[in-house]
C-alpha cells in the first residue's frame, strides 16, 4: 500500500520535479522520465533496477525496451505484461510438444533398433575350409592357419618361378617391351 502511494506521488509531473516515475515491471524495476538539459522538447528515459537483484540477473522485457528506445509512446501496463508472460508460457509448452514429436520420429543418424546378424566366421563345413585338419583347429582360429599356409605356398611358388625365369628375363615377350622413348627435337619456328 505504502509502495503504491509512493509510486503515485512520484508519477505526478509537478513543475518543480526533475524526474518522475512512468511505470514498473513485474520484476520490480522502475522506469523514469526526466527533462533533458540539452533538448528541452524531449524527455529522457531511464530504468532503475530493483536493488534486491544482482546486475547480472536483471532482465528487461521487450515492451519496456521499446519504450526506452522511443519505439512506443505509451509505457506497457501491468495487464499487458501479465498477458505476455502467459503467452510465453504457452509458446514454451507448444515448443515442448513439438520437440517431443520430433524426438519420436526416427532419424537417419540414429542407430538401428534391431540387431543385425553377425557374419558367420567359424563354420564347420568342410567345403569352406577344405585344407583344414584337426591339427590346425588345435593351433588357433582356422582363418589364421589357412592364411599362414597360403603365404608359405606363395613364397615357394615365387622361389621356383624365379629360378625358371632367370634365363628368360632379357627376352622381350610383347610389342611394348622393345619400345624406347626418343629425344625430343623442336621444329623450326615459322614467322
Amino acid at each position: 500500500m505504502v509502495n503504491s502511494l509512493w509510486f503515485k506521488w512520484k508519477a505526478l509531473k509537478l513543475p518543480w520535479r526533475r524526474s518522475w516515475v512512468v511505470g514498473q515491471d513485474l520484476s520490480g524495476n522502475t522506469f523514469w522520465e526526466f527533462r533533458d538539459a540539452l533538448n528541452a522538447n524531449r524527455n529522457r528515459r531511464i530504468v532503475k533496477y530493483n536493488p534486491k537483484t544482482h546486475y547480472g540477473d536483471v532482465k528487461i522485457t521487450p515492451q519496456w525496451h521499446q519504450w526506452l528506445r522511443y519505439v512506443r509512446h505509451e509505457p506497457p501496463s501491468i495487464e499487458e505484461q501479465q498477458r505476455d508472460l502467459i503467452r510465453q508460457a504457452q509458446i514454451k509448452k507448444l515448443a515442448q510438444i513439438a520437440d517431443e514429436k520430433w524426438a519420436a520420429k526416427p532419424s537417419f543418424l540414429d542407430r538401428p533398433k534391431t540387431q543385425q546378424p553377425a557374419p558367420a566366421t567359424r563354420t564347420s563345413d568342410k567345403t569352406v575350409h577344405p585344407a583344414e585338419t584337426s591339427d590346425s583347429k588345435s593351433q588357433g582360429p582356422p582363418g589364421v592357419a589357412n592364411q599362414i599356409k597360403g603365404q608359405e605356398e606363395i613364397q615357394q611358388e615365387t622361389g621356383q618361378s624365379r629360378k625358371t625365369k632367370g634365363l628368360a628375363t632379357n627376352v622381350p615377350t610383347g610389342p611394348g617391351e622393345k619400345w624406347q622413348p626418343e629425344a625430343w627435337t623442336p621444329d623450326a619456328s615459322r614467322r
